[in-house]
C-alpha cells in the first residue's frame, strides 16, 4: 500500500497502523543551489560538488551531488511522511551506486520489512532511483516507530539565501582575464593592510605596482607581515604629501596609469591630483562603490558615498554620468540609475527631490547620456519592483537599479556601510572622473576588497587607452 500525502497537513503512522509491504515516496529534483546549501550547511566543500572545472577531470566528468544529499532524502521521507512525527533512528545502511547530477529528478521510496513488537521498531527497504528508472542509491533504515497520534499544520521549510563571495571574486576577476597589469602607483603604503592589498592585486596579475614613500618604514611592515617585495619598485621619498605629489606627476606623465592609496588622508591624494592639470578631465570627480549584495540579483554600484560631501545639482550631473560610464565599462549596456531620496514624489521642502526630477528632465534632453534615470525613488521601491507597485510607481528602474544615487556623502556612506556590515555584501571601489582610475580602499577593508578595487581599475585604464588610441586615430 502506498501512502498519500496531505500538502497541507502532516499526519504519522503510529506503529499499531503499519503494516508489512507498507511504503511512502518522496519525488525531488537536483537544483545546483542544492548542492551548494547542502555543502554550506555540511561543510563539505569537496571540489567534486563545486568546482566544475576540477570535476571534469574526474571519474564523473561533471559535478555531482553530495553521496548523503540522496540520503537526507530518506531521513526527509522517514520523518515528516512515513512514519513521520516521533520516529527516532536507529541505524541506516547505504549502498551508493550512481552519481546525481543537478537536474536529476530522485524518487525516494521506502517499505516496511519487519516489524518488531517487542522494541516497536522497523526495518525499511530504501530505493532511490532517477528520471531513468536506474537505482542511485539503496539501502535498509532501522527506526523506532511513534506510539502517539500526531495530526498537525505542515510546517514551510526555512529558506536559504545562499552567497558565495569567493565565486563573485573570481566572477569579477574574470572580467580582467585578458587584460595586461598595468603600472599603479601604491601612494604611502606604510601599514599591513593597504601594502598587503597592492601585492596582492600584483600577484593576480591586475597591477605593477611602484611603491611610493618612506622606503625603510615600507620594507619594515613588509618583513612584520611576511610580504615578499622582491623585485618591486619603490620611490623613497619622506612623508605622504610628497608621495601624493610625486604620485600624481607621474600619472600627469603618463609613467603610471593607476593610482592606489596607501596609509594617509583621502584628501592628501585628492588635493594631489587636483594640482596636476593633465589630469583633469573638465569633470567633478567622484567615488563609486560596487557591490555584489546577498540579496539583490546584480552587482550594484553607489555613488558619490566617499569624495563629495554636498554636491550642488550640477555636481550630481557629473557624479551620475561618470557611474555610468563606469557601469558600462563593467558591461551593463544601459544602466539603469535609480535617484535617491526619502520619498518618491516631488517635495519644495526637500532639495534632493527637486535635484532628482532636474536630473530626469537633463536625461530626456540629453545632457546626460547612456544611461536611463528616474527619481525621485524612496530606497524600498528603488529596490523592489513589488514596493514599487504598491504604491502605483510606475518605473523602468524600480526593482532594477544598477545605480543608486544619493543624495549626499551621508547618506552613502551609512548606506554603503549598512550593505556591507548589516546585508554581508562584497564592496569594492573607485574614484573617476581624473585621467586615471584611483582606488581608494579603506582600513577596514580585506584583502579581496582591495584586488577587486584594483581590477575595477585595470578595466577603467585598459578603456582609457582604447578611448586614446581612437582619438589618436
Amino acid at each position: 500500500m502506498n501512502i498519500e500525502i496531505d500538502n497541507e497537513l502532516i499526519e504519522n503512522f503510529v506503529f499499531d497502523e503499519i503494516t508489512l509491504g507498507q511504503s511512502a515516496r518522496l519525488l525531488r529534483t537536483l537544483t545546483l543551489e542544492d548542492i551548494r546549501a547542502f555543502a554550506a550547511v555540511s561543510g563539505d566543500t569537496n571540489p567534486a560538488h563545486l568546482d566544475p572545472e576540477y570535476a571534469s577531470d574526474t571519474l564523473f566528468h561533471g559535478v555531482i551531488a553530495h553521496g548523503m544529499w540522496s540520503g537526507a532524502l530518506i531521513s526527509a521521507l522517514l520523518g515528516t511522511q512515513f512514519p513521520g512525527p516521533g520516529t527516532i533512528y536507529l541505524d541506516q545502511a547505504l549502498h551508493f551506486a550512481k552519481p546525481v547530477r543537478v537536474g536529476d529528478t530522485l524518487t525516494v521510496t521506502v517499505t516496511v520489512s519487519s516489524k518488531n513488537a517487542q522494541d516497536h521498531s522497523l526495518e525499511l527497504d530504501c530505493q532511490v532511483l532517477n528520471q531513468r528508472g536506474v537505482c542511485v542509491l539503496s539501502g535498509t533504515a532501522r527506526v523506532l516507530a511513534p506510539m502517539t497520534k500526531v495530526r498537525l499544520p505542515r510546517m514551510q521549510a526555512p529558506q536559504i539565501q545562499l552567497f558565495d563571495p569567493q565565486e563573485r571574486f573570481k566572477q569579477l576577476l574574470a572580467l580582467g582575464q585578458d587584460l595586461t597589469a598595468v603600472r599603479c602607483a601604491v601612494v604611502h603604503p606604510c601599514d599591513a593592510g593597504s601594502l598587503s592589498g597592492a601585492m596582492d592585486a600584483a600577484r593576480f596579475g591586475l597591477i605593477v605596482p611602484v611603491l611610493i614613500g618612506p622606503e625603510e618604514r615600507i620594507r619594515h611592515v613588509a618583513q612584520a607581515a611576511g610580504i615578499d617585495l622582491n623585485g618591486t619598485e619603490i620611490v623613497p621619498l619622506p612623508h605622504s604629501h610628497a608621495a601624493a605629489d610625486t604620485a600624481a606627476a607621474m600619472a600627469a606623465k603618463g609613467e603610471v596609469e593607476m593610482l592606489m592609496k596607501g596609509s594617509l588622508h583621502t584628501d592628501e591624494l585628492i588635493k594631489a591630483v587636483l594640482a596636476q592639470p593633465t589630469l583633469r578631465t573638465g569633470r567633478r570627480m567622484s567615488h563609486v562603490f560596487r557591490f555584489d549584495v546577498p540579496l539583490y540579483h546584480k552587482p550594484l554600484l553607489i555613488t558619490d558615498a566617499a569624495l563629495n560631501i554636498r554636491p550642488s545639482l550640477q555636481d550630481k550631473i557629473d557624479i551620475t554620468q561618470n557611474a555610468i560610464d563606469f557601469a558600462r565599462i563593467m558591461g551593463v549596456k544601459t544602466p539603469k540609475v535609480a535617484i535617491l531620496s526619502a520619498v518618491e514624489v516631488v517635495n519644495p521642502g526637500i532639495p534632493s527631490t527637486i535635484d532628482a526630477a532636474a536630473l530626469c528632465k537633463m536625461a530626456d534632453r540629453g545632457q546626460i547620456t547612456g544611461g536611463v534615470l528616474d527619481g525621485p525613488l524612496a530606497f524600498d521601491n528603488a529596490i523592489s519592483m513589488a514596493a514599487a507597485e504598491i504604491k502605483h510607481i510606475n518605473s523602468p528602474v524600480a526593482g532594477h537599479a544598477d545605480i543608486f544615487l544619493v543624495p549626499d556623502l551621508e547618506s552613502g556612506n551609512m548606506l554603503a556601510k549598512q550593505l556591507e556590515y548589516l546585508a554581508g555584501a562584497s564592496g569594492s571601489g573607485l574614484v573617476l572622473g581624473a585621467r586615471v582610475p584611483i582606488a581608494l580602499t579603506s582600513r577596514a577593508e580585506g584583502p579581496s576588497n582591495r584586488v577587486a578595487s584594483a581590477l575595477l581599475g585595470l578595466l577603467v585604464a585598459h578603456n582609457a587607452r582604447r578611448t586614446q588610441a581612437r582619438v589618436v586615430w
